[in-house]
């Protein structure tokens, strides 16, 4: 998870991740994925080449690190199939940079607001509990 931390300083976002849980982090991560992708929309229309790559890279690696927090042990099928997607995201963000597709750009947008919407919808006392289990895990 401290990579996700890294990942999300990174790419310009509040130093204040380093002190979020488990949960906080990742709903950090997926924000700032949404932001970055609706930046490089904005600067692929103004035709700002550079910024549009580097809004992207950024992107890139938010995934990167949204893929490094994943727990296939304790995941499963669901953690495997969120690799696939971020994957899959990120070939068309690549796709979107070399092309200049703005569409691709919103479907990866709409892919993660639906991901995010799931995450967002988890209660809290189920948050608290898995929260608590990880660090029992980490202690071990």
């Amino acid at each position: 998870m401290h990579r996700g931390i890294n990942q999300y300083q990174q790419v310009g976002t509040y130093s204040s991740a380093a002190y979020a849980d488990p949960y906080r982090l990742v709903q950090l991560l997926m924000d700032g994925f949404l932001d970055r992708v609706a930046q490089a929309r904005g600067a692929m229309e103004r035709n700002q080449i550079a910024t549009k790559g580097e809004l992207i890279s950024k992107s890139i690696s938010i995934l990167d690190g949204l893929r490094s927090g994943l727990d296939h042990e304790r995941g499963g099928d669901i953690a495997g199939n969120l690799e696939e997607l971020y994957t899959y995201m990120q070939r068309r963000l690549v796709e979107a940079n070399a092309q200049n597709r703005v569409e691709h750009l919103d479907e990866v947008a709409s892919l993660m607001r639906e991901i995010k919407s799931a995450w967002d919808a988890i209660p809290p006392e189920l948050r608290s509990r898995e929260a608590a289990e990880a660090a029992a895990a980490r202690e071990q």
